[in-house]
């Protein structure tokens, strides 16, 4: 036997149940959107309680953002993957950016940090390694400047 489907959400339902959300984590205005938006009795009451919690400021595009590249960065996530996964969670590339901006992140260490786990992963002489290593590095979003550099400091400090 089916469960019933609930019925849809008026105005209150969905400001609690956003509410609701935003207390575990933050979310960026589409995510809250695509979650809530099939419980939606009416669009338009749904964007009125995305506009209220953002005047609010319980929910905040920028510090998703933040948070999230955080996050990611300390996985070992680089810049361009970041950049991607933010367009694709609704965040806009002016705020994209501005977070960049405003990150503390090093991303020249932090691209060298990955690569070296990844280079004792592979072994500096397998034959495929510098191959592998920009592979890898590639799909973790590193730009091709900072993969060169890691790289690079990599052979140097393995061939001393």
């Amino acid at each position: 036997m089916q469960k019933p489907k609930p019925d849809p959400l008026d105005y209150a339902g969905l400001k609690h149940a956003a509410v609701d959300l935003l207390s575990r984590r933050d979310y960026s205005r589409r995510e809250l959107w695509r979650k809530l938006s099939p419980k939606a009795a009416s669009a338009d009451d749904l964007e009125q309680v995305l506009d209220e919690l953002a005047e609010r400021k319980w929910q905040s595009d920028e510090r998703f953002a933040s948070m999230f590249v955080r996050s990611r960065a300390s996985r070992g996530v680089g810049p361009v993957r970041l950049k991607q996964e933010l367009r694709e969670k609704g965040v806009d590339s002016e705020t994209a950016c501005s977070v960049f901006e405003e990150s503390d992140e090093n991303w020249q260490e932090k691209a060298l940090e990955v690569a070296r786990r990844k280079a004792r992963s592979i072994g500096y002489d397998h034959p495929d390694f510098k191959l592998k290593l920009w592979r890898f590095m590639s799909y973790r979003g590193f730009s091709s400047d900072l993969i060169s550099a890691a790289v690079d400091t990599l052979l140097r400090e393995s061939s001393e």
